[in-house]
């Protein structure tokens, strides 16, 4: 057996920049523990599958641990990979997913994702998250993940988490802050699912567009993600849905051979 296999950097227009994602185009679903074992061995962050289903795809994505409901940045890696190898004439692409549809359309040189409104509530910090984190953080609010803020974007950068402590909690951890060029920045850390720290996670931004929107009064945003990588991202937040925008480049394309399965 063959399968395609792409890898992009997305939110960024240069290589080794961005947060790499493969993307593995297939005729037909394989079993999950397939895909699994293969996006355990990409051992990159995120590994997309999909099937095309008439004029839609379904679409899949994996880490090396376990299935998730939301990617955003293989998301865009994917779409990247539609429309310049599979569908080059194509302006808008529709996945269905985990999270119901989620589309993307060409603006120029940034693909622009339509993904849910995750708005964030205070809460308690559950034992482990601030001990884990260190700093100074202002609050802790969660939606899917935890949002723990921070005075600026200084504080962020200087933060250097405890993993093995963070990887006892329910959920993953974004940590925010006012930018000092952009609008925020943040840091995701998501060891429960065998990712450290991300470099660059557009569904953080499902949660963070709505808080800042709410904060800064703007519904248009440009944030940063300040990891080693780094990454950028324009925002605009929609009420019950946001867009999220970045460039991508493609570093690599070859073929997985799996003959002896």
């Amino acid at each position: 057996m063959r399968i395609p296999i792409y890898q992009v950097d997305a939110f960024t227009s240069r290589l080794f920049h961005g947060n790499p994602a493969a993307v593995c185009p297939l005729e037909a679903w394989l079993p999950g523990e397939l895909l699994q074992a293969i996006a355990a061995e990409n051992n990159l962050s995120e590994t997309a599958f999909f099937v095309r289903e008439g004029e839609r795809y379904r679409l899949r994505w994996f880490t090396p641990a376990v299935e998730v409901a939301l990617c955003g940045h293989a998301t865009l890696a994917a779409a990247f990979v539609i429309f310049n190898r599979l569908e080059p004439e194509a302006g808008r692409v529709a996945f269905d997913t985990l999270s119901g549809e989620l589309a993307v359309t060409r603006a120029g040189e940034l693909l622009v994702m339509d993904f849910p409104s995750k708005p964030p509530r205070p809460c308690e910090p559950p034992a482990g998250l601030l001990e884990g984190l260190g700093g100074e953080p202002i609050e802790v609010l969660k939606a899917d993940s935890f949002l723990v803020t921070y005075e600026d974007e200084r504080a962020v950068a200087a933060l250097r988490p405890d993993f093995r402590t963070l990887a006892e909690l329910e959920a993953a951890v974004i940590v925010a802050a006012p930018g000092e060029e952009v609008d925020f920045v943040s840091r995701f850390f998501a060891p429960p699912y065998g990712i450290d720290e991300d470099p660059v996670t557009g569904s953080a931004h499902c949660t963070l567009i709505p808080f800042y929107a709410q904060r800064l009064g703007k519904s248009r945003l440009k944030a940063r993600q300040i990891s080693r990588r780094g990454g950028e991202l324009d925002c605009e937040h929609l009420g019950e849905r946001v867009k999220i925008a970045g460039e991508a480049v493609l570093y690599l394309e070859g073929t997985l051979i799996l003959n002896d399965l």
